[in-house]
């Protein structure tokens, strides 16, 4: 416990460092931008609630992911999973547009969920029958998933009275309430925690979840305890696509409204980044998801004010994710 304390201390002393070092060789004013950083994430109404909103798709797919490494499926393609639950919002909601409100709002919600979940099924299917490596599959599959989206906004789903590639706008009903108007603050932040409540339950208080760990943990003990690991590698990557899905759900209905080329900046990727900082633990995820979000809308307001490079914000989170491997490994020798 002391050992892992001390560990995490340095590692953000290490981080602060690092991050003075950037401010300082940008040649910006150390206070101005650290005071812009502040004001940037908690200087008004509207810059908490960007925060929030930032972190909304985080958590859904940071969720997914974690999902997936408890169990042993390395899911790196929740970018691609995100993009094709906003591909699947954006057709349904075209598509059926004449149902009413009450029946096309949960068939979206569902349909980003299973377009997600079964974009990640294929590369579980192979892992789970032919042993192929998932981390490769997903990753490929994400590149598929953006110039699917390129392809459609551009053919079947374009809206043919702009020039520009991109979608109709969706029915109104489609979009999620906001929480704080004026703010971008939308319901599907609180969809997000429900998610993560309910992911909690799931992996913690439920045999399933329990199976799932456990193949995670040791897939040959889990074998020949009589837990079934291919059904429970299927069952993650679908759970994990699903969620990562959702994510692209509701960034079409909370923000954009229609499908774009490039809704998602690298959100599939960070998730990565999150969940490992949660522990793949959703309360730990959501808290992660907060603070990372908040780096990366005060990284913007420190360039706004002081030139700083919002670039600093991905050197940061790659620090981050090196220390923590490095303080898993030390931690794993001194039980050893």
């Amino acid at each position: 416990m002391k050992r892992s304390l001390l560990t995490s201390v340095l590692l953000t002393v290490l981080v602060c460092i690092v991050s003075l070092v950037c401010i300082a060789m940008g040649g910006s004013s150390i206070p101005k931008a650290f005071s812009s950083f502040v004001k940037g994430i908690a200087g008004s109404p509207y810059a908490l609630a960007e925060v929030l909103v930032r972190a909304t798709p985080l958590i859904f797919a940071a969720l997914g992911v974690s999902i997936g490494f408890r169990t042993g499926f390395l899911n790196i393609g929740a970018e691609g999973q995100l993009y094709m639950g906003a591909i699947a919002i954006t057709a349904v909601g075209l598509k059926c547009s004449f149902l009413p409100s009450f029946l096309l709002v949960p068939l979206v919600l569902a349909a980003g969920f299973l377009a997600g979940g079964l974009w990640a099924l294929f590369p579980g299917f192979l892992k789970a029958k032919f042993g192929l490596s998932e981390v490769i599959n997903t990753i490929m599959l994400n590149y598929i998933a953006i110039n699917v989206v390129g392809i459609l906004v551009r053919t079947f789903l374009k809206d043919p009275t702009y020039p520009y590639p991109m979608s109709p706008m969706l029915p109104s009903f489609l979009s999620f309430p906001l929480l704080l108007p004026p703010t971008r603050l939308h319901a599907g932040f609180l969809l997000a925690l429900i998610s993560a409540l309910l992911v909690y339950l799931l992996m913690f208080r439920t045999a399933t979840g329990f199976c799932m760990r456990a193949v995670g943990f040791n897939s040959r003990a889990s074998l020949c305890s009589g837990i079934s690991v291919g059904k429970q590698v299927l069952l993650s990557s679908l759970l994990s696509g699903g969620l990562a899905g959702l994510a692209g759900v509701s960034e079409i209905a909370g923000l954009h409204h229609r499908l774009l080329e490039g809704i998602s900046p690298s959100y599939g990727y960070i998730a990565i980044v999150v969940a490992l900082l949660g522990r793949n633990h959703p309360l730990y995820i959501i808290i992660a998801s907060c603070l990372i979000a908040a780096l990366q809308v005060g990284s913007m307001a420190m360039q706004r004010a002081s030139g700083v490079p919002t670039s600093i914000a991905s050197i940061i989170m790659g620090l981050v994710v090196v220390m923590l491997l490095i303080q898993q490994q030390l931690l794993r020798q001194k039980e050893i």
